[in-house]
């Protein structure tokens, strides 16, 4: 069947088989590869993405049911050459390491910061609770996502756990 959806802002139009995934769409068919697949059964985040402002584990999601919504992937956060904003603070913040979590870290604190531009600590861990690293104890990632938040001027110390 041939769907048609939004990704990264850009109108398009796919086969997909009943059976297809987005994560298999996203990698293999239109070979934005930042996407990873870690488990395969949503548990890990790897594959996060947004669906119309939302996240969603790609492993999970199939892509017939993706027909008229908006797509953004990692690869479509950055413009023009330039990091996003949220890119820039996990760099900065050492929040990197190996990066197969990365993009989905990434793409789940700019949903959080797009529906909640003032967060507090917990609400930031709750909305990363999704994702697993492997190589961290999770300070770095915090930290990028609250300097992101400042990056984004929407930060307010004051929230901040002691």
């Amino acid at each position: 069947m041939r769907i048609r959806l939004r990704v990264n802002g850009r109108e398009r139009e796919v086969e997909v088989a009943a059976g297809d995934r987005l994560l298999d769409v996203l990698r293999d068919g239109l070979h934005l590869t930042g996407t990873k697949e870690g488990c395969g059964e949503g548990e890990c985040g790897a594959c996060t993405v947004l669906v119309d402002g939302r996240p969603a584990n790609s492993c999970l999601v199939l892509a017939a049911q993706m027909d008229g919504c908006d797509i953004l992937t990692i690869e479509g956060l950055a413009e023009a050459g330039r990091l996003h904003p949220i890119q820039e603070a996990f760099v900065e913040a050492g929040a990197v390491q190996c990066g197969f979590c990365t993009p989905g870290f990434v793409m789940s604190a700019h949903a959080l910061l797009a529906a909640t531009p003032n967060p507090s600590d917990e609400q930031i861990l709750e909305a990363l609770e999704g994702n697993v690293c492997r190589c961290t104890g999770y300070a770095k990632i915090l930290s990028a996502v609250r300097r992101a938040a400042a990056q984004l001027g929407t930060r307010d110390p004051s929230r901040e756990a002691a």
